[in-house]
């Protein structure tokens, strides 16, 4: 099996989505490495206050459609939800 990486930004319209991130990615970052399959994971601020660099990896496909099942019915992606996602995929 190919292990799947995901690679982009989140994009904030706001400093209300900044704070939305910052008050919640802590433990969203905490619950994602601990998931089975989960090989790597990375949400850094770049230079432009806004914007977010987001660098996955997971085993496979299954584990990473496990993560996404998980982040759609957790509070992160409740309160994310509004914030701008510009990803890439590879590996499937």
């Amino acid at each position: 099996m190919n292990n799947v990486f995901l690679t982009g930004h989140l994009v904030c319209s706001d400093q209300e989505q900044v704070g939305v991130v910052a008050q919640h990615l802590p433990l969203h970052i905490k619950l994602t490495r601990a998931e089975p399959g989960c090989i790597s994971f990375e949400v850094n601020p770049t230079q432009d206050p806004l914007i977010w660099q987001v660098n996955e990896q997971f085993q496979d496909s299954n584990s990473f459609r496990a993560h996404q099942r998980r982040v759609a019915e957790s509070e992160w992606g409740r309160v994310s939800a509004h914030v701008d996602r510009h990803y890439e995929i590879d590996g499937f």
